[in-house]
């Protein structure tokens, strides 16, 4: 399965302005990497020339095509090179046989890939995540430290109780379900798949309904299922580097102003404890947490811009 079989992404679309909208030669070109036998789908704005790479993380509800539309194309535009990334069990990456997902395997795909590419070339590489794809950037890059900047869209760290009760679809979710999780992979019921709908703020994910309504029956985005080994890995991770020893490259947090699913309290539990490098908070006005309006769209990519202009200077 391509993008080219897939019709979500094209009905989100049109529900953006029109200068966000691919046509003739705007478009990503689809690639395909292989890691550990996972077939990984590569949403690609490549560009020899650009003088920077920036690798684009979705979240537990979107997918990278609709990174690509957002962020990877208007990037583009502005002669980046933008690679987003399928994490196996969303888009249409191909898994393979089945295999087990954990969140532990989408921070260890990343951080291959960034040296994958670093290998291809030395221009410097940015990471952008949106939702749970913000604090994934902090992991990946407390891992890899190849990096020369991460920005998010939120930055949540799980282990933290306050994180989980207002993230999660509710307290019953948060105190008794994830636990639980844990339990279910000692038990052997690892496998158990569940719709991170029902376990996540997923009605939060955008706050025009009409896109809410095509993301509800996207299975390769909000519509996915989750493992209880991915909801036990996700929600215990523990990072590389703790905020307070972060020293590896500056931050940007995007915080849509009309965020329903993760104020900025919540990313300020991770960004006040980074004393050892730059943080920078930009809010977006009228947007969602998925941002499909104006003028955070182009807050954002302005901010991000400017980053990205700022850190590979350094």
């Amino acid at each position: 399965m391509t993008y080219n079989q897939q019709k979500e992404w094209c009905e989100i679309m049109e529900k953006l302005p029109e200068t966000y909208h691919f046509a003739g030669d705007y478009h990503p070109v689809e690639e395909w990497w292989d890691w550990k036998g996972h077939q990984v789908h590569l949403d690609c704005f490549r560009n020899e020339a650009a003088p920077a790479k920036v690798i684009l993380l979705h979240g537990v509800g979107t997918n990278g095509r609709q990174m690509s539309m957002i962020l990877g194309g208007p990037l583009s535009k502005d002669g980046l090179e933008t690679i987003a990334i399928d994490m196996p069990t969303y888009g249409v990456t191909k898994v393979k046989n089945s295999e087990v997902v954990t969140y532990d395997d989408w921070v260890n795909l990343a951080c291959d890939y960034i040296e994958y590419e670093s290998k291809r070339d030395d221009r410097p590489i940015v990471l952008y995540g949106l939702s749970a794809g913000g604090m994934e950037a902090y992991h990946i890059a407390s891992k890899t430290k190849n990096v020369k900047g991460i920005i998010g869209m939120t930055f949540l760290d799980q282990r933290i109780q306050q994180v989980r009760d207002e993230t999660t679809r509710n307290l019953f979710m948060s105190r008794v379900g994830i636990p639980m999780a844990t339990v279910a992979c000692k038990i052997g019921l690892d496998r158990f798949n569940m719709k991170m709908s029902i376990a996540a703020k997923m009605s939060a994910l955008c706050n025009d309904k009409d896109v809410m309504e095509i993301f509800n029956r996207d299975t390769t985005s909000a519509a996915n299922k989750a493992s209880m080994k991915f909801l036990d890995s996700y929600s215990n991770y523990i990072p590389a580097m703790e905020p307070e020893d972060f020293d590896v490259c500056p931050v940007l947090l995007t915080q849509p102003a009309e965020d329903r699913w993760t104020p900025l309290h919540l990313s300020k539990l991770v960004l006040d404890r980074m004393k050892k490098v730059d943080v920078e908070i930009v809010h977006l006005e009228n947007g969602s947490h998925y941002p499909v309006e104006q003028p955070a769209l182009d807050q954002m990519h302005d901010a991000v811009l400017a980053f990205i202009k700022k850190v590979i200077k350094q």
